[in-house]
């Protein structure tokens, strides 16, 4: 009886474009079966890294402490804790590190002899381990990432065969030449950038890129270079987006927390925006005005920042929160479908006698000289700051760096993703008392679970697209900042934003902010499952993987949530949270063996792991393990290579039985 085929005629014909005739099919299934018995490449997230540029990008370098385990492994028995720490930091920092080598080499007056046998040696070190991180791949993949000057060198030696004799001669003499040849430092730096790429397959950035930090375009800029990554969106991320669109209530709130964490290289030397006219307003209407309560929050041993500056700095926090404050309530007054009206916050000051009365209830304020606030209109800009306010806005939209990143965020990045069997977002799936989905209006239509991310994605995209109407684009542009910081938004998800309160009120009860159920429930398996059926996720072993809320390790909290079906990996890299966490962040990793999660203490700065090799001191959690060793075929990839696999066999049969006809290559 005949086989009857499952596949498309139209699909078999557009493979038939690819694979010609039997050989070719029977080679590519070939290929593919091969392929999925490869152990599973490794994943690596990460989530709220705040412009903490230095620890994330040494966190990429060492890979999580995973160069270092390949390290030991190959070489615990034969070299020193220092040697590998000095091999370590080679993997790293190569530039940087061999300088200091060689110039300690000089110092010493060491020998030409001894520099080129320091180089042989090194060079056969790093092929090691290069060979090492490399055996997960297909040497096709292992190409790919392979530095093009150097490229057939690494792949002979990486090939190297320690049993053939006949080979060992010709191997060494590769290794003599590029030391002759004045090329070991590039080889030694090339080397390391691949052993870099191939230490993790895939990596995830659970959202929180900016703000807090210095350096969030350093991190961008690293990104956009990155061979794989994805990033689900969290608020500060949607709140650069907002601003980047010319929302001037995301721009105000940029611009807020930049100077409360006293960053301003992001802002002026990573965007090049304009903070002169900020600068020259706040020191004119507030030049008699201490401004104490809007000093920065510098770390203790901060140098940077002399008196004048931080003065300067809280001048212009001040007068751009009070410039937020009223273009906030312009919002929801033109937005009342949003219902945040309780944010309506200027109209109870009581400028004389200095109180904040709502409710028949009076409140002490801890700031009273508002000289831009007109009792009768409150939420009115002076004209001076709607000049500012065009300024900034014109300043944002024309930076193309910013720009470009933005671009980059939206090319990668959505606000959920699905991953062998891992629901991935930034921070909340808005729910109801009872754990179900709770429905959420977008624009006239109410949305849950899956399509509420999916919608709200498409809105965020919609802001940025040429062909969207006018009127979409502006609800587009303002929905920014209610994902910021509106009710029913999963990037936030509480009742209220409370900055006005936190700043200006003396009772701290004021200060509270009442977290969503999805806060409240998400140690709960039943609701987490009820979770991940919405989104469709399948697997014997699933999970939700989000950051947003730093873990208080310090008072005892547990990543690990839901009897292990939840994983909250923000463990505060940011060094803002270092107090409030007790720790420097946390990276997941899942590999072929199961999942880890490594555990943080602060990095002390790039310069010192060169120096001195120091390394981010990291502790392990396993938090699952396989019962077997996870292969290509037991991942999202794998399924989709079986599915090709599939039609290939369609089209062999098609091909023998005369459905479709072979051709030869060309």
């Amino acid at each position: 009886m005949e086989q009857e085929s499952t596949v498309d005629y139209r699909v078999l014909q557009l493979l038939s474009q690819t694979y010609p005739n039997v050989a070719a099919a029977s080679t590519e299934i070939i290929n593919l079966e091969a392929i999925l018995s490869l152990p599973k490449g490794t994943e690596h997230f990460m989530a709220d890294i705040h412009g903490e540029y230095e620890a994330f990008l040494h966190i990429l370098k060492n890979a999580s402490g995973n160069i270092k385990r390949k390290v030991r492994e190959l070489y615990g028995c034969t070299l020193s804790d220092d040697e590998i720490r000095e091999l370590c930091a080679l993997i790293y920092y190569p530039e940087q590190k061999l300088e200091i080598m060689k110039a300690n080499m000089e110092q010493q007056a060491v020998a030409t002899t001894a520099l080129d046998e320091f180089y042989s040696t090194t060079l056969l070190r790093l092929v090691g381990v290069c060979r090492s991180v490399s055996s997960k791949y297909t040497r096709s993949k292992v190409r790919k990432a392979l530095p093009r000057e150097f490229a057939y060198i690494i792949e002979e030696l990486l090939h190297e065969a320690s049993s053939d004799d006949d080979k060992q001669a010709y191997y060494q003499r590769i290794v003599e030449s590029i030391v002759q040849t004045g090329r070991a430092d590039a080889f030694i730096t090339a080397l390391a950038g691949v052993i870099q790429r191939l230490a993790v397959d895939q990596l995830h950035i659970l959202g929180d890129i900016y703000d807090r930090g210095p350096g969030a375009h350093i991190i961008m800029d690293r990104l956009c270079e990155h061979h794989s990554f994805d990033i689900q969106w969290g608020n500060h991320d949607a709140l650069w987006m907002g601003a980047a669109a010319g929302n001037d209530c995301c721009i105000c709130n940029v611009l807020r927390l930049s100077l409360r964490y006293g960053n301003m290289a992001t802002l002026e030397d990573g965007y090049g925006i304009n903070l002169v006219p900020l600068a020259t307003f706040a020191m004119e209407t507030y030049a008699n005005d201490p401004c104490d309560l809007f000093g920065p929050r510098l770390d203790r041993d901060d140098t940077t920042h002399n008196e004048k500056t931080r003065r300067l700095i809280a001048q212009m926090h001040k007068a751009i929160s009070i410039i937020q404050f009223k273009l906030e309530a312009q919002m929801i007054q033109r937005r009342p479908e949003w219902q945040m009206q309780n944010r309506l916050v200027l109209q109870y000051i009581d400028k004389q006698r200095g109180l904040f009365v709502k409710d028949d209830k009076e409140y002490e304020m801890t700031d009273t000289f508002l000289p831009t606030l007109d009792p009768a209109h409150p939420y009115e800009l002076t004209a001076e700051e709607a000049e500012l306010v065009r300024q900034l806005h014109h300043s944002f939209r024309v930076s193309e760096k910013l720009q470009r990143h933005i671009k980059c965020l939206f090319t990668h990045g959505c606000m959920y993703h699905i991953c062998n069997g891992n629901l991935l977002f930034h921070a909340s799936v808005p729910l109801n008392a009872d754990g179900s989905l709770k429905a959420v209006d977008l624009n006239g239509q109410s949305y849950s679970g899956r399509e509420l991310l999916h919608r709200i994605g498409m809105i965020m995209r919609s802001a940025f697209n040429q062909d969207t109407p006018r009127e979409q684009k502006h609800f587009a542009r303002d929905y920014f900042w209610y994902l910021w910081c509106g009710p029913d938004s999963p990037l936030f998800d509480k009742d209220r934003m409370a900055t006005f309160e936190r700043y200006f009120l003396k009772d701290k009860d004021t200060h509270q902010e009442r977290k969503g159920y999805y806060y409240l429930l998400r140690d709960n398996a039943e609701v987490v499952d009820r979770i991940l059926n919405a989104f469709g996720v399948e697997g014997k072993h699933r999970h939700i993987i989000n950051g947003h809320v730093p873990v208080r390790v310090a008072g005892g909290e547990s990543p690990i949530k839901a009897d292990g079906k939840l994983m909250v990996i923000d463990g505060g890299l940011s060094r803002a949270y270092h107090e409030t966490t007790g720790i420097a962040g946390y990276t997941l990793v899942f590999h072929s063996r199961g999942f880890e999660l490594i555990q943080h203490e602060p990095f002390t700065s790039a310069e010192e792991a060169v120096l001195r090799g120091t390394d981010i001191r990291s502790s392990k959690q396993i938090v699952e393990l396989s019962g077997h060793r996870l292969r290509v075929r037991d991942t999202d990839k794998g399924r989709e290579l079986q599915s090709q696999i599939a039609e290939l066999k369609e089209l062999l049969y098609a091909y023998r039985h005369g459905i479709i006809t072979e051709r030869s290559r060309k």
